[in-house]
């Protein structure tokens, strides 16, 4: 019987002290954080991730297609050495 009675007595002193644990870590029971909290900063980290994601594909959208018209410009303007255009007269 008495080991019973120690072995409540300890487990009330665990108990009272993860509450003061917890108490000093997170404050009083009011001022803790509900899972209403928790899932407005999870759908709200959700949403700037997204946004971050579309940001990145935008800019690499539009960086290629630069590049793509860049180089098709480059394209044009440059004539191949040793090549004669067909519509320049000949001088005789």
């Amino acid at each position: 019987m008495p080991d019973q009675k120690d072995a409540v007595l300890i487990e009330q002193a665990k108990i009272q002290r993860m509450r003061l644990g917890s108490a000093l870590l997170y404050g009083h029971i009011d001022e803790r954080r509900t899972v209403n909290d928790h899932m407005k900063r999870l759908i709200g980290s959700i949403i700037v991730a997204a946004i971050a994601c579309a940001v990145c594909a935008g800019i690499s959208f539009v960086s290629q297609l630069l590049a793509d018209q860049a180089a098709a410009r480059e394209q044009a303007n440059a004539t191949p050495a040793g090549i004669v255009l067909p519509d320049a007269p000949e001088a005789s």
